[in-house]
């Protein structure tokens, strides 16, 4: 196993120029081929145009990466055996020599590792909708409490029970950022119905905040929720009762855990014929530009 940061990124680290680190469940697991590689370097390209440098991670055989080549990106697009990693699994893939996916709590974890502070994402995991019997929470939250990461997303995956998630996060004293609205957004949506906890409006607010969150505390991460664009938006009384059905044909199916949320962005996408995986570009490509600001605010300070 080896720890590998490229070149590239490890260069701006050393200069502290300002990196973006990014996921790669969202190229393995959250979209088809060939929209989930384009989408892939499409990220990479919006941070750069944003003044960013874009590290991408991933596990490839087994190797640690933060960062990744032309071609490992098109095996994490095109393989259909990539594992997808959270924190408890990244050993495993290590030990086997396996290619892996990170979620967002391994992507924070080698993220932190590496030395990178702001990360771009579509949706943080969070407490599942019947938690109360499965107990079906994302390690995404515990995570979040623990490494020093920023986490721009477009709020809790509609899929979650948002108002229980917003209830872990302020008890594991994690802050939450809405960017420009008073309403945490729920993914495809603008409005998922709870009010922010916290509203910032500009990214050097944002920035001065992780410098005085971090300040106080070297640990712990910021959770930053950035709704998606009003054009792209599928209104929640839309999607709610797709999503419902497709919850209920996940528990037919015996399907839970890990596998859950991949089964259930692909029925939504299905149902919607498309519709959701539009969003879901846009509210991600919408996440990086924010994430690439943020981090050259807090390069500036």
């Amino acid at each position: 196993m080896a720890f590998e940061i490229a070149p590239e990124v490890q260069e701006a680290l050393n200069e502290s120029r300002p990196v973006v680190a990014l996921e790669s469940t969202i190229i393995a697991h959250g979209m088809p081929h060939p929209q989930n590689l384009e989408t892939a370097q499409a990220l990479e390209q919006i941070i750069r145009d944003h003044g960013a440098v874009p590290a991408t991670i991933a596990v490839i055989a087994g190797d640690f990466k933060v960062g990744l080549t032309a071609a490992e990106l098109f095996v994490l697009a095109t393989e259909k055996d990539v594992m997808k990693l959270s924190v408890r699994d990244l050993p495993l893939a290590a030990a086997k020599r396996l290619h892996g996916a990170t979620t967002v709590a391994a992507t924070m974890r080698l993220a932190a590792r590496a030395g990178i502070r702001v990360f771009a994402t579509g949706g943080i995991g969070g407490v599942h909708r019947g938690a109360e019997t499965t107990f079906d929470i994302s390690a995404d939250l515990t995570e979040m409490a623990e490494t020093p990461v920023a986490v721009v997303s477009a709020g809790a995956k509609s899929i979650l029970d948002i108002g229980r998630t917003l209830e872990m996060l302020e008890t594991l004293s994690v802050p939450v950022i809405v960017y420009k609205s008073d309403i945490f957004p729920a993914f495809y949506s603008r409005e998922s119905g709870f009010g922010a906890p916290m509203r910032l409006d500009t990214p050097l607010e944002i920035a001065s905040f992780l410098k005085a969150r971090w300040d106080l505390s070297p640990n712990g991460g910021v959770s930053i929720a950035n709704p998606i664009p009003a054009a792209d938006e599928i209104p929640a009384a839309k999607i709610e009762s797709t999503i419902r059905a497709a919850l209920d044909e996940a528990k037919k199916q015996g399907i839970a855990g890990k596998e859950t949320t991949p089964f259930l962005l692909k029925r939504v996408n299905e149902v919607t014929a498309g519709e959701s995986l539009k969003a879901n570009i846009a509210l991600v490509k919408n996440n990086a530009r924010l994430a690439a600001e943020i981090a050259v605010a807090l390069a500036a300070r």
